[in-house]
């Protein structure tokens, strides 16, 4: 019933068709009244990811038929961001990388009304943000999503290029070394970023002949983590439009907290030792994530191992071996002395670890190195 019930939900929650009514509605007051179309900007003074994003206000709002309204914001709270320490150090390391990349120089001073109280009515917790009509979009990562409903909405002018797009997978030939590189990956059971980053960590893995060790741990909440309703929901959608955008399915859930976590990960350690760590890892996320798969039940349970070439009589032995939990607890503890506090999270050999499926083209910039280093 609880699984029946987690299907229907999220499948309500992360259904097209709604969102786009959702859309509509959002502009109805708009439309009535003759207005301007607004997106709101929230901006974090100390935030590292805000001083890129503000960067490329001003051609955003040369580029569109909008008013950007922009607004100062103080940092997230504990509960959204019960890891401010590790949060802050990433950010900076990461935002610097990010703007070599795009070429973008941070703004510094900003200045704008308070709107913390506005950003929290609307429903969010970070800073540079964007709301637009029933929609949020998070840093340069998502402005892509926000340019391109603005396009749709007849907002701008046709055949624009987003500013700052995705950087996609280059799986560039012959690059290899005769001492292959080990891919950590840092990963969860009920991580639906995991989920989306999964097929292309094993991609990258695959192509370039690296190493892939599989560094399970516990979800946040098993931790005692607290994941406000807020913060879940803006994920949900977020990994939406990012599986739709990578091709992925996603939104037909059976939420694997608790029990089915702990099942799985005594599974997964097992095709692990079995060699078919990835292929369970798939279709365990594939499964919960995307099929609504049960994997509190024994046929649920059955049916992803299957699929992942596990021998169905092994299973009850596995599930019995309780040594998954010290190794999901040193997983944890490496990734914290990687200054990292979630997953998915990965590194290549002992490079400096990076955070996030956004950051898998950084990953493979990374193998790419490593690679011609050795040559």
């Amino acid at each position: 019933m609880k699984a029946a019930i987690s299907r229907t939900l999220t499948r309500t929650l992360t259904s097209p068709t709604l969102r786009d009514w959702r859309w509509r509605l959002a502009a109805v007051p708009r439309r009535l009244q003759g207005q301007q179309p607004v997106v709101h900007y929230f901006h974090q003074a100390d935030d590292p990811y805000s001083h890129l994003t503000a960067s490329l206000l001003p051609q955003l709002q040369q580029r569109y038929r909008v008013r950007i309204a922009s607004h100062l914001v103080p940092p997230p709270s504990m509960e959204n961001a019960p890891d401010l320490a590790r949060l802050g150090e990433w950010s900076a390391r990461d935002a610097r990388r990010l703007a070599g990349h795009f070429k973008l120089a941070p703004v510094r001073e900003f200045s704008a009304p308070d709107g913390g109280e506005l950003r929290q009515r609307l429903g969010h917790y970070l800073g540079a943000t964007f709301y637009f009509e029933g929609e949020w979009y998070w840093g340069i990562d998502r402005l892509h999503h926000l340019e391109r409903r603005l396009a749709d909405a007849g907002l701008a002018e046709a055949g624009l290029q987003p500013l700052v797009g995705p950087p996609d997978l280059l799986l560039e030939e012959g690059v290899s070394s005769t001492q292959a590189p080990v891919l950590h990956f840092f990963c969860s059971l009920r991580s639906p970023y995991t989920w989306i980053a999964t097929p292309r960590i094993r991609q990258l893995a695959e192509h370039y002949c690296a190493e892939l060790r599989l560094r399970f741990v516990l979800p946040m909440v098993m931790r005692g983590l607290p994941v406000p309703l807020e913060k879940r929901l803006y994920i949900l959608r977020d990994t939406k439009r990012e599986a739709e955008r990578l091709g992925l399915p996603f939104g037909t859930i059976a939420d694997p907290l608790g029990a089915p976590t702990e099942r799985g990960l005594a599974l997964l350690q097992h095709a692990i030792g079995q060699g078919k760590g990835p292929e369970f890892l798939e279709s365990f996320l594939r499964g919960v994530f995307a099929e609504g798969i049960d994997a509190g039940s024994d046929r649920g349970l059955a049916r992803i191992a299957q699929r992942a070439g596990l021998d169905p009589d092994e299973l009850a032995v596995a599930l019995a071996d309780p040594s998954w939990r010290a190794v999901a607890e040193a997983n944890r503890s490496e990734m914290l002395g990687e200054g990292l506090w979630g997953v998915p999270s990965f590194r290549i050999d002992d490079l400096p670890a990076l955070w996030g499926q956004d950051r898998i083209w950084m990953l493979e910039q990374d193998l790419i190195g490593q690679l011609t280093r050795r040559g």
